[in-house]
């Protein structure tokens, strides 16, 4: 038997010696299998959507029933997994705020693993892969080690969140941008609100409610009006969603008075002056908020 000793052969090998002294749970790989053309594996990062399970695309799901291994996230709906071959396994890689199962470099590692072991692998993942998920990363992290993956894109959680509250993104004449952030800076970064201050903007803010008083503060003094209208939905599309509605100003104070919000996403209303909007009834709101929220 004779093979060739390629530069891209070469390159996979040395990533697999520095993989396998730091990922004791993979599966054992040889560099033999390699040596003598092993069929690579391929990865999905899949778009589980929020809450329901029922909110996975068709897609989706068929990479689902595909896989011979799935890492999965914290908030997965946990009947998803149902739909897993027999012989297929599922690997729980999820994190809670200050609780990591694995750090995000060793779930790298795993998938990597995998796929260079001949596997089809998903990792799933809780609303859209390429909005605040850490799929840039993991793709990152594949394409060094020569592995082809794709993206199952999957209902993120602002539309979710806004469908739940039976309004909408955005509005002709009263909401025309979508700016999407993360309520989690890095340490050596902070938010400019001021870059999306303006009106006729429908702000969703990821992960947010720890930072409440702090996002509503600096979005204030950026120029957000502090009668701008927020929507704070816990839980969307499962059965314990919330939904909570009050003015910027309040937001801080309204998210205190609640142990139990996250995860959460935080929708914030700039309307165009004088818009339509102003003029016509709430879409979908009721009873008897002190701060009863307009349409998206």
């Amino acid at each position: 038997m004779t093979f060739a000793i390629t530069k891209p052969l070469l390159q996979q090998i040395a990533y697999r010696l520095r993989a396998l002294g730091s990922a004791a749970t993979a599966k054992p790989v040889t560099l033999f299998d390699n040596c003598i053309g092993r069929r690579k594996g391929f990865v999905s990062l899949v778009g589980a959507g929020p809450g329901s399970a029922d909110l996975i695309t068709l897609r989706g799901l068929q990479r689902l029933q595909a896989a011979d291994v799935v890492f999965y996230d914290r908030l997965i709906d946990p009947g998803l997994l149902t739909h897993m071959r027999t012989c297929a396994r599922a690997v729980y890689v999820g994190k809670a705020p200050g609780c990591h199962a694995m750090p995000q470099s060793q779930i790298n590692r795993l998938l990597v693993h995998a796929a260079l072991s001949g596997q089809t692998v998903v990792r799933l993942k809780c609303g859209d892969p390429g909005i605040f998920g850490r799929g840039a990363e993991e793709a990152a992290a594949l394409s060094e080690a020569g592995i082809e993956w794709d993206i199952v894109p999957g209902v993120t959680a602002a539309c979710a969140a806004a469908a739940s509250a039976r309004s909408f993104l955005t509005e002709r004449g009263v909401n025309e941008f979508l700016v999407m952030a993360t309520g989690q800076s890095r340490a050596d970064s902070a938010h400019d609100w001021h870059s999306v201050a303006r009106p006729g903007t429908t702000l969703a803010c990821y992960m947010g409610v720890a930072q409440a008083n702090s996002i509503s503060q600096g979005m204030q003094d950026a120029g957000w009006p502090a009668d701008c209208k927020v929507q704070i939905v816990s839980k969307a599309q499962t059965p314990d969603e919330v939904i909570l509605r009050c003015r910027l100003d309040r937001l801080g104070e309204t998210c205190a008075g609640q142990t139990h919000l996250n995860p959460a996403i935080l929708l914030v209303v700039w309307p165009l002056q004088n818009s339509i909007q102003d003029n016509k009834p709430s879409v979908g709101f009721t009873g008897t908020a002190a701060y009863a929220t307009m349409a998206l």
